[in-house]
């Protein structure tokens, strides 16, 4: 799956859980949120600019991350199906999900699971994407 191909597909299938996705699909959209990302924070920073507030001796600093935001919050529901798709893929429950809440050790797991190549052959949540 190419680059555009994964980026239709995850937004054509925003709320679809069910089914899967191979991994240049999964992969390709995580690349395409991040880039995103990076490239709306610099024109926001240009648009809004950045300030710095130091009360005494506590400084921190405050961003206006409108564009960023907006898109990271447009891509919430994309990037929740294809990761539950993705571990479909590997005949995993799409519960799996919630483990990147256990920091380090969940995080690193599902990692590896990404990475990992799905069953090959229909599985009990769909057939093969790749020869599909």
């Amino acid at each position: 799956m190419t680059f555009q191909e994964s980026i239709k597909t995850c937004l054509s299938k925003y709320v679809t859980f069910s089914g899967r996705a191979q991994r240049s699909e999964f992969w390709w959209f995580v690349l395409f949120s991040f880039v995103g990302s990076i490239v709306l924070s610099w024109v926001d920073i240009a648009l809004f600019g950045s300030t710095t507030v130091s009360p005494g001796s506590i400084s921190g600093s405050t961003d206006t991350p409108v564009l960023s935001g907006l898109f990271s919050l447009a891509l919430l529901l994309p990037s929740i199906s294809v990761t539950v798709r993705r571990l479909h893929d590997l005949d995993k429950s799409g519960w799996w999900f919630w483990l990147w809440l256990i920091p380090l050790i969940g995080w690193i797991i599902l990692i590896v699971w990404y990475a990992t190549g799905g069953v090959r052959g229909e599985n009990r949540f769909g057939p093969d994407p790749l020869k599909g």
